[in-house]
């Protein structure tokens, strides 16, 4: 785990902690892949739909890390009535050009954007969502549309709100799958961050979609939350805390 990413960690469970707030476990699987994005990865015309947004503690971390917003103030209103730094990634926030939360709709717009737009367009999804109809029909019109600016990221963490992935809706072939559909699919180890750099820059130029499909840890790099279905729910107490902060050192 390289530097950035444990001071990432460090600073979302610094916010989940002082709100009171959820999710640590869908934030910790991600956040090599955001910062694979926004370190390495992104220029300024490309977009980016962060499609579960129901870890938006670790995008609004990734963001006032690239000093587009400010980490005194998110410290201070994250999760907070009447702020503006929602516990689902909200688009009122600088940086954030969608609302999500309500999964299945992050692909759909993101198709639109690559649709219409040369640059580049990214797309985070979490393995949940892809029990969503939408999703599928969005691949089928990426594809059939030959949306080759268009690379989706599966943060593929293998549990869900409710069980685990593949025993609540099994995904499984899932890289036939989405070859099936018309795409060009990768597999990487969602936490390796040069792995996920390389892949990203190694994109093909066939006229496909393409697909990341990231091997991760739900609750990674916090010992007791690894793999841990109710951290999709639990809050950190002040002794947790002390132990996640242990964890990160």
């Amino acid at each position: 785990m390289t530097e950035l990413n444990k001071k990432l960690r460090r600073k979302i469970i610094d916010l989940l902690f002082k709100h009171n707030a959820c999710h640590l476990g869908s934030c910790m699987s991600c956040v090599e892949i955001l910062s694979a994005l926004y370190f390495e990865i992104m220029e300024d015309e490309d977009k980016f739909i962060f499609s579960k947004g129901h870890a938006a503690a670790a995008l609004y971390t990734v963001l006032s890390e690239k000093g587009i917003i400010n980490w005194d103030e998110l410290h201070e209103k994250y999760y907070e009535q009447g702020g503006e730094y929602w516990g689902l990634a909200h688009h009122t926030v600088p940086g954030v050009i969608l609302s999500t939360g309500s999964l299945g709709h992050g692909l759909p717009v993101a198709c639109g954007i690559s649709l219409v737009s040369k640059g580049k367009v990214y797309c985070l999804l979490s393995d949940g969502e892809l029990d969503a109809g939408t999703t599928w029909e969005s691949a089928l019109f990426a594809s059939h549309n030959k949306l080759s600016n268009l690379t989706v990221l599966i943060d593929y963490n293998k549990l869900q709100a409710f069980g685990k992935t593949n025993e609540v809706l099994n995904l499984e072939p899932l890289t036939k799958k989405w070859e099936s559909f018309g795409w060009d699919v990768k597999e990487v180890d969602g936490h390796d961050f040069e792995e996920l750099v390389s892949a990203l820059e190694n994109i093909s130029s066939d006229e496909k979609p393409h697909v990341i499909i990231c091997h991760t840890i739900k609750g990674k790099g916090i010992s007791f939350a690894e793999n841990k279905l109710e951290w999709h729910y639990y809050n950190l107490t002040p002794e947790l805390y002390e132990k996640a902060k242990n964890d990160l050192r």
